[in-house]
């Protein structure tokens, strides 16, 4: 049986729940999302799960009766098992407008589903809730990207060498994978893929070849951590470029794969405007891959894949918990690139590269330090440098060696 975390994002939902009408958390199956429902549960508050065959017919048959209540909040789990009764929902709150009447849990992005007309505008808040993160597994506080832009990591933090780091990288973050054994986590995998591709799919599409989606899946995990270029995967599927595009849209509904956008406030002729895609759970990509862990602390390709993919993981779950933060990368034409960009609310930036190994040097930071001081300039700027070592340090003005650790420490 997999433990109860205390997730970050339930502080988010119970104030979305007091101020607006209908709340969606949205995730990828098994992320936990409906333990996390259940956990805000009251004794008021009726819970219905579309998963339940009978319950999906009654949902379906009589929509307007199904979300009619009087009392609590209706959590309905799964709602893109029936989406088209979201006009139900929006009659309903349109009649009372009083807060926290409807909490839906969904695997899939509503907004993605071409059946979805109605965006439930001015009455829903989404709630965004990933597979869990080190922070979280650990029972930390989401504390780096505040410590990044005051300057303030630990000095030294120990227990996290590269293969420690990657091995936590192979367990992932789903709950009920997170304590099997190896060979057992790579079963759950599997299983997890096949009934995605058996259940899930069915709920958002019409999928007649799910070989290409299959095949899709591992090319994209294979993919984490680069700059999209359907060109290049259409290279290595029998798929026409609009199908593909389709494809890569609906695993990204199913939140198995996540973009990170460009970084693009500068000038046009200079920046790169692809976005970078990343799986959203290291575990799952490392399964997809069938990959060993003792050949990938080996492997720098593979090792730095899954080590910027689980820092991209890490970033995105507390960049994601309020609006204080947004996250980007950039990639000039001459192939200067920071792996992410991060931008508080008061106008300052740091940029983070990733390093997989134990060594750095201030040739690390170089693009960084350019990106300073030709596209920046006079605003305020904190070049980081993740790697495994131990100890913080200076690699220049403005440009800090930083312990991946810190990301949960």
């Amino acid at each position: 049986m997999s433990k109860k975390y205390d997730r970050w994002q339930k502080a988010a939902v119970w104030e979305a729940l007091a101020t607006r009408r209908v709340v969606v958390i949205a995730g990828a199956r098994q992320s936990g999302k409906t333990t996390l429902a259940k956990q805000i549960t009251g004794q008021n508050d009726i819970f219905r799960t579309l998963d339940d065959a009978a319950m999906l017919k009654v949902a379906q048959e009589d929509p307007r009766g199904f979300v009619k209540h009087s009392r609590g909040t209706m959590i309905i789990d799964e709602i893109q098992k029936a989406p088209l009764f979201l006009p139900a929902i929006k009659q309903q709150v349109d009649e009372n407008n009083s807060p926290g009447q409807f909490l839906l849990t969904g695997s899939a992005n509503l907004y993605s589903l071409p059946e979805v007309t109605e965006s439930l505008a001015g009455r829903v808040s989404n709630v965004r809730l990933r597979p869990l993160v080190t922070g979280e597994i650990l029972r930390r506080k989401p504390n780096f990207l505040e410590m990044t832009f005051k300057r303030t990591w630990p000095m030294q933090i120990r227990g996290y060498d590269k293969a420690a780091v990657i091995g936590m990288a192979f367990r992932g973050g789903y709950p009920e994978a997170l304590h099997l054994s190896k060979r057992r986590r790579r079963a759950w995998h599997a299983d997890y893929v096949r009934t995605l591709l058996a259940r899930d799919l069915e709920d958002i599409a019409n999928v007649r070849r799910k070989n290409a989606i299959a095949d899709l899946l591992e090319i994209l995990a294979a993919w984490s951590g680069k700059f999209m270029d359907i060109a290049g995967i259409s290279r290595t599927l029998p798929i026409v470029k609009s199908t593909l595009e389709t494809y890569i849209n609906l695993l990204e509904a199913l939140y198995l794969f996540e973009r990170v956008p460009p970084w693009l406030r500068t000038d046009y002729e200079r920046v790169g405007r692809r976005d970078k895609i990343y799986a959203t759970d290291t575990g799952l990509l490392a399964g997809i891959l069938k990959w060993r862990l003792d050949d990938v602390v080996l492997d720098s390709d593979r090792s730095g894949k899954i080590v910027e993919t689980l820092v991209f993981n890490e970033l995105s779950a507390q960049a994601g918990l309020g609006y204080e933060y947004s996250l980007s990368q950039y990639r000039d034409y001459k192939g200067r690139e920071v792996d992410f960009i991060v931008e508080n609310d008061a106008g300052e930036v740091a940029g983070i590269e990733v390093k997989a190994g134990s060594m750095v040097s201030s040739d690390d930071c170089k693009h960084m330090v350019w990106f300073k001081n030709n596209v920046l300039r006079d605003r305020p700027f904190t070049g980081v440098v993740l790697y495994t070592g131990e100890n913080t340090l200076p690699l220049g003005k403005d440009m800090y060696a930083v312990p991946i650790a810190a990301l949960w420490a």
